[in-house]
Parts: structure tokens; sequence; C-alpha cells
């Protein structure tokens, strides 16, 4: 199991994002709602998940397992991007977005 993750005190002033939204992603990402994990295999939409390789703090390992768990779901990892895929290696990124998109056979 990882470590729970902290929430650091809100900095002052304005913030970039909601700051009420990262400590409710923070509390589901330590104390996860099983009932989420168990509707994955309801999704019923195809699902890109990309992940961002050793580098990122999120574990790979769910990534992958979250992917398997959803019916019609691609998983591409992005080597070397940590968390923020798309501002880290925006190229690949939108490789991945671009080809996913793109019409099926």
């Amino acid at each position: 199991a990882e470590p729970p993750q902290e929430v650091p005190e809100r900095p002052a002033g304005p913030q970039p994002f909601d700051w009420g939204a990262k400590v409710a992603v923070v509390a589901e990402r330590n104390d996860p709602d099983p009932r989420w994990w168990d509707a994955l295999t309801r999704i019923n939409a195809p699902t890109l998940v990309i992940a961002g390789g050793p580098d990122s703090h999120i574990p790979q390992e769910h990534l992958a397992e979250m992917a398997e768990r959803i019916p019609d779901a691609r998983l591409v990892t992005v080597e070397g991007a940590g968390h923020l895929v798309h501002e880290e290696r925006p190229g690949e990124f939108l490789a991945a977005v671009t080809s996913f998109l793109a019409p099926r056979p």
C-alpha cells in the first residue's frame, strides 16, 4: 500500500486550481471508496489511460489495473513524463490522444 499523501497547508493568495478539489483527491487517494474501483467495469465508452512512467507519483501498476478493468481501455505510457504528461511531453501526449481518437477499423 502507498503511504498516505499529506495535504500541504493552503498557500496564501489565489491558486491556479481549486484547492477544495486537491483536498478531495488526496482524501480519495488515501482512503479510496471500493465502489469506485468496482464501477470501472461498467464504463461502456472507449477509454484512454495515459501513464507518465516511473517518474510519476501515481503508482503505475494502479493505472495498468485500472485499464484492465475498463472493458474498452487502452493504456499508453509516456516514459519520463511524470504526472504532468501533457506538459512534460506534449508531442507524445498529442500522438497518444490523436491515435486514440482516430477512426477504428
